[in-house]
């Protein structure tokens, strides 16, 4: 069971927004510590969710001789850095003179204990492969790199992250004034941000300003 947490004033709105986030992002920082020191590994990983859409495990792998693996071993508590999009925010978005930069962003630190699964190794490289190749006009399969296969499985592992808490960080404007909200969205550069602003603004956003 995995709890949802907040250790800062901007959690998100829906649990959902997590796992969308993951999904948006599956690039993710893995970082433990041991005996030995830490470990810090930049990983793509997919959400796991049970069958009422909650966030229950992240699935991925990695390369056996990564020094990280023997950590994980000795200590299976991490915790996975989810990096959404984030940017400076200036004041040359508003006409208020007085109004001060800020930066926004959506990420989060889901805390895990990690366990190691040999037996779904390949099965981990496909999934994450079937995932990232939506999409494509002829996508890829790890099935064309068949002979290759053998020389390669036995250096990668798969892990599955299983999640203990959740701690959401989405600071997307909404502690602006209603006008604020509204110049600054009307203003940036359209992309991922922005995107997420308008999604955690919606109701206070004039409708040209959703556009």
């Amino acid at each position: 069971m995995r709890l949802i947490v907040s250790v800062m004033k901007y959690p998100p709105r829906d649990p959902d927004d997590v796992v969308t986030l993951i999904d948006q992002n599956p690039l993710c920082w893995l970082v433990s510590a041991g005996a030995a020191g830490f470990g810090a590994s930049p990983l793509p990983l997919l959400a796991e969710c049970d069958a009422d859409g909650s966030l229950v495990a992240l699935f991925g792998h990695m390369a056996i001789a990564n020094p990280q693996v023997a950590l994980l071993r000795e200590q299976p508590s991490a915790l996975v850095l989810v990096n959404g999009p984030q940017a400076y925010i200036s004041p040359e978005l508003l006409s208020n003179p007085t109004w001060v930069p800020t930066w926004n962003y959506a990420a989060a630190a889901v805390h895990v204990d990690v366990a190691f699964v040999p037996d779904e190794t390949r099965e981990s490289i496909e999934r994450l492969t079937d995932r990232m190749e939506q999409g494509h006009a002829a996508p890829w399969k790890v099935s064309d790199a068949e002979a290759r296969l053998p020389a390669m499985l036995p250096h990668i592992i798969a892990f599955r992250a299983y999640v203990r808490t959740i701690d959401g960080r989405f600071k997307l404007g909404r502690d602006e004034s209603k006008a604020g909200i509204n110049e600054i969205v009307g203003n940036m550069a359209h992309g991922p941000l922005r995107d997420w602003m308008r999604l955690y603004n919606e109701e206070r956003l004039e409708e040209e300003t959703k556009a």
